[in-house]
């Protein structure tokens, strides 16, 4: 079996220092530092390497993204490794119109009725929610709890507030969990 090389660069954004990774072709990550689960998802090391197309298509993508735009998921290469169930979640995440958001709950009745089952636990939604690699892109910033609890992001709650602000969202209606 032919083992494959994986790619990470950084970048500057309007939310601090992020790290990109590719297969050389698509984007399998974007993370930002201290972030949960920190390219957890790619099978071996990924080698610095700031000469990607797909790097540089993405860090475009990022700057309009950050400058207002609204620019589309379908003008990026990705690939997110990981099982069917999360990457059928993380699917569902890209349909999730910008300014706008959707509660796990809802994610679970669309993943259900979508596999023709009658329920789907939230909670898994969840799980596979928070391990999204592709952050931003895939946004699961845009997924809030059922009451308003904007519980589960793992860039951290300051940035799940921060990217919906910045998209526009009326926030005034959702809370932190003190624990």
């Amino acid at each position: 079996m032919i083992e494959k090389t994986y790619y990470k660069t950084t970048v500057e954004s309007g939310i601090g220092k992020l790290t990109l990774g590719s297969d050389g072709d698509s984007l399998i990550g974007l993370w930002t530092e201290g972030q949960r689960f920190f390219g957890g998802t790619v099978p071996g090391e990924m080698l610095p390497n700031d000469d990607l197309d797909v790097f540089t298509v993405t860090k475009y993508w990022l700057n309009r993204y950050f400058d207002g735009k609204k620019p589309q998921i379908s003008e990026l290469p990705i690939a997110p490794i990981g099982g069917e169930f999360r990457r059928a979640v993380w699917t569902m995440l890209t349909e999730i119109p910008y300014g706008e958001v959707i509660t796990y709950g809802e994610l679970a009745k669309r993943i259900a009725g979508q596999r023709g089952i009658e329920r789907m636990s939230a909670r898994a939604v969840g799980g596979a929610v928070g391990h999204n690699p592709i952050s931003i892109i895939i946004p699961c910033h845009r997924v809030v709890g059922a009451d308003g609890n904007l519980t589960g992001f793992s860039g951290g709650i300051h940035m799940k507030l921060q990217l919906l602000r910045h998209e526009g969202v009326d926030i005034s209606g959702f809370y932190v969990h003190k624990r």
